[in-house]
């Protein structure tokens, strides 16, 4: 750091007493002459930051030159020098500390401060004065406060431990916001809705809900925040930016909280829990819309269609189905989409990234809610129930599938077999087998097929492609479902059971086959 030097202070008069100074001693014998008294411009430009005007030592924060002087200069008298009629006294700060008087006023807010150091600071938010650059990343700051805690953020470096959680904190003010939260104080109560924080800035921001106030402006998109962290992290949308870095993956975000979640997806911890049913979760917030699935509350509504949500961000995302918007875009192939989360899903497909494990078997898939579901099949659970006939299923979709045979709900009828389908998506494919109709076509030997997921599988076949292998004997699979049947010939599982004689098969079609025995079917008709 440089060395930078307090005031010099030997040509000002020292006095133990404000009261011994009066208008005569000025008048008759000036303290310093015309030449040298300096202008309180100057003063302001040669007064480092942070200086003990006693030792004239340098610290990085006012805190520490306060901490220094109590220290170490207890007993020294703490008058420093009169400018004309303008005095500055340590002892007067301290005073004024414990009084609340704030006699330094801002010229542009209105804004008062019990030093002129805090005065001096606050005037580079009007000025937007950032003299202060980080190394690292080119940051500039407008305090060097500032700068030590930004800092931490390259380096990891967390020295403020608490004693009763042990979490550990870049600054020491975040230490005492979090032990707040132990001692359950929220000294900053709403006027109107009473709700409480452990900060003044929380209740600030929490007022602006009611007053609708977003004082805070993007240049480049005009988007307005409540508070001015939300804008800093909205602005990285623009820029790219994403300064928080997981040490275990390398995955970048954009803000801090988003990188404290990730990392809960490779420790497995999840400290929220729900008190009802048990339930926990890695976020608060996950925690908090979960809740309303028990109170079955529902405040966002859809002004097109009247659908309703627990989350305004899932409302946000709903919408854009109404506008047809679809701002996330894949950079490998193009394909755009209404949300992140299904871009992120999206790029594994590509990337062949599988984050999520099964503990019990191995096996990797790349959505959480599908290791979830895989992990049933292993317990048997089936946690979703019909309340009108008692039946289980493994998952939601399928629970609300089953729902609408009983409410009436939409179904689909085939006119040529009689089957019945719930889902329109599977009707459709059902029907371009009746007609014969096969629009996919293969480049390579112009074999053609009803659904392009069945052209893409066809094709491995003139690749030699085969990307999934078994574990156990080595043998390779050109899908995953012919490696998933394969694997059941070394496990001898057989989990699709007949209702009638209660025989079980390792496959779907075997157990089709099989009750073609009892019903006498046989759809197989020789064509000579």
């Amino acid at each position: 750091m440089e060395d930078v030097k307090c005031l010099d202070t030997f040509n000002i008069t020292v006095f133990n007493d404000i009261d011994s100074v009066t208008e005569t001693d000025r008048d008759e014998k000036p303290l310093l002459n015309e030449t040298t008294v300096p202008d309180q411009r100057s003063i302001q430009r040669n007064i480092p930051e942070h200086c003990c005007e006693i030792c004239r030592k340098t610290f990085s924060s006012e805190h520490e030159v306060f901490t220094h002087k109590e220290t170490h200069h207890r007993k020294t008298p703490h008058n420093y020098g009169v400018y004309g009629k303008y005095f500055v006294f340590n002892s007067k700060l301290t005073t004024q500390r414990r009084t609340g008087e704030k006699p330094f006023h801002c010229d542009i807010c209105g804004k008062s401060f019990v030093s002129f150091n805090k005065l001096t600071r606050h005037k580079r938010i009007h000025t937007r004065e950032k003299s202060h650059q980080c190394e690292i990343c080119g940051k500039y700051f407008s305090l060097s406060s500032c700068l030590v805690l930004h800092k931490r953020t390259h380096t990891g470096e967390k020295p403020y431990r608490c004693d009763t959680c042990g979490k550990s904190f870049s600054g020491k003010f975040s230490l005492v916001v979090h032990s707040r939260i132990h001692a359950e104080e929220k000294r900053f109560r709403c006027d109107l809705c009473g709700k409480a924080f452990t900060q003044n800035s929380h209740l600030v921001v929490h007022k602006s809900i009611h007053t609708g106030e977003k004082p805070f402006l993007c240049d480049i998109c005009g988007k307005s925040f409540v508070s001015n962290n939300k804008l800093t992290r909205h602005t990285r949308v623009h820029t790219g930016e994403r300064p928080y870095h997981c040490q275990i993956c390398g995955k970048s975000f954009s803000a801090s909280s988003c990188l404290v979640l990730h990392k809960r997806t490779h420790t497995g911890e999840k400290p929220f829990r729900c008190e009802l049913c048990g339930k926990s979760f890695s976020g608060k917030f996950s925690l908090v819309v979960h809740t309303r699935i028990h109170a079955r509350e529902k405040p966002f509504h859809c002004g097109i269609c009247g659908k309703s949500f627990s989350s305004n961000s899932h409302l946000v995302v709903h919408k854009r189905i109404h506008t047809g918007e679809k701002p996330f875009s894949c950079e490998i192939c193009g394909k755009a989409f209404i949300s992140n989360n299904k871009l992120t899903r999206h790029v594994r497909v590509h990337t062949g990234e599988k984050p999520y494990h099964c503990e019990i078997c191995g096996k990797s898939f790349s959505v959480n809610s599908c290791v979830i579901v895989h992990k049933r099949t292993h317990t048997g659970e089936k946690t979703f129930h019909c309340q009108l006939c008692g039946k289980s299923f493994l998952t939601s979709t399928q629970l609300k599938t089953h729902k609408q045979i009983h409410n009436g709900g939409k179904v689909f009828h085939c006119e040529q077999c009689g089957k019945v389908f719930t889902d329109n998506s599977r009707f459709v494919v059902h029907q371009k087998m009746h007609a014969g109709e096969k629009p996919f076509d293969c480049d390579t030997c112009g074999k053609a097929f009803m659904q392009k997921s069945h052209l893409v599988v066809h094709k491995l076949i003139h690749t030699g492609e085969k990307p999934y292998r078994c574990e156990t004997c080595g043998k390779s699979f050109i899908t995953n479902g012919y490696l998933t049947k394969h694997k059941r010939s070394h496990t001898g599982e057989k989990p699709f059971g007949c209702d009638t004689c209660g025989k079980f098969f390792s496959t779907n079609g075997n157990l089709k086959t099989h009750k073609r025995l009892h019903t006498r079917e046989k759809p197989s008709k020789c064509k000579i």
